[in-house]
């Protein structure tokens, strides 16, 4: 799979050039966003002892911002003084959205995407890149808090869910160590998956999630506060997986019929209980073949599931594979650290 997505040709004469980013850092933003872009570009000029991305900050009319946590960043750049051989610039917002009102900021915006400047959003970076009308017609998420509001307020963007998207020269992530992904899929594209398998290691991550791995966006969220019964019975749920309970034993300890429960779950999420629950225990038990070494009749048992037939006939109904050939297919090959000059860690500044 990694070979036929990254591995062209074209793709890897680009990456010869060492790519410049710039980091446009907006008041309260988030910090672990930032920062885990920032250290996944770091670790791969480290891992390799090439300087295969340079980057520096940026601020609008001030230098000193302060991020959500409090701690402040001195900008190497105002936006009147910034590079003007950047490849990309990433907005990094903060979660919710804080109002910007920067008419500059955005005519600065909309100027470097006219001289062929890529532009990226982390966290809620997004909507800057919307309200300046820079994402029409693209594929973008932002952090699941404010996807309705995204959605609502630009019809004319194309929002998903997934943790990042990269649709063309645009490039947005849902924020947190979704930053570190969508670097990750970047640096695979320019370099290869060998490298971004080797900062993924080196940054104790077990897995490099892709950019249409889902968001998990809690069900309050998505459905708001008005079923406060719904949201406790996938409670229940979601703490029972091992050994699951039955429909009416849910609505015994929710406090409604079963017939009740049956009709909250049709009209609000379109499944049936015993449907939403087996899907709960499929999907986890996925995340256990993923991210674990237990056999699969250990993740069966966890699941819910007392035999492994039974374990391996239900997830292929619902996966399509079994859970054997799951394990393989998604078992990402592990590559040995390439060779590095680890003295090699100045990146590029002004």
């Amino acid at each position: 799979m990694y070979k036929n997505e990254f591995a062209s040709r074209e793709i890897m004469q680009a990456s010869k050039k060492p790519q410049k980013y710039g980091f446009l850092l907006l008041p309260n933003y988030s910090m672990l966003g930032f920062s885990s872009a920032i250290e996944t570009l770091h670790m791969a000029n480290w891992v390799t002892g090439k300087e295969l991305y340079g980057f520096c900050t940026i601020g609008h009319e001030k230098q000193s911002i302060p991020s959500n946590t409090g701690i402040s960043t001195l900008t190497d750049y105002l936006t009147s003084d910034a590079p003007r051989d950047l490849d990309a610039i990433f907005v990094c917002g903060a979660s919710p959205v804080t109002q910007n009102e920067s008419k500059s900021l955005e005519i600065w915006l909309k100027k470097q995407a006219k001289q062929g400047v890529s532009l990226g959003g982390i966290c809620t970076g997004s909507y800057l890149l919307a309200k300046s009308g820079l994402l029409s017609d693209y594929r973008a998420t932002i952090h699941w808090w404010d996807m309705a509001n995204l959605r609502d307020e630009f019809p004319n963007i194309i929002v998903s869910n997934h943790l990042f998207e990269v649709d063309r020269d645009r490039f947005t992530c849902s924020g947190g160590s979704a930053a570190m992904d969508m670097m990750l899929f970047l640096i695979g594209k320019q370099h290869g998956m060998t490298l971004a398998s080797s900062i993924s290691e080196q940054f104790v991550c077990e897995r490099i999630r892709m950019h249409d791995d889902p968001q998990r966006i809690p069900l309050q969220a998505r459905i708001g506060t008005g079923q406060p019964k719904l949201v406790e019975a996938v409670q229940l749920m979601e703490a029972n997986i091992r050994e699951p309970l039955s429909s009416d034993d849910i609505a015994y300890h929710v406090g409604v019929s079963r017939r009740h429960l049956e009709r909250l779950f049709k009209q609000n999420l379109d499944v049936v209980p015993s449907r939403y629950y087996l899907e709960l225990r499929l999907k986890h038990a996925k995340q256990l073949l993923m991210k674990t070494d237990k056999s699969i009749m250990e993740v069966g048992f966890e699941c819910g599931f007392t035999t492994a037939p039974h374990f391996s006939t239900t997830y292929k109904g619902f996966f399509g594979v079994t859970p054997r050939d799951e394990r393989k297919n998604l078992q990402i090959k592990a590559y040995p650290p390439v060779q590095s000059d680890r003295n090699k860690r100045q990146l590029w500044r002004k």
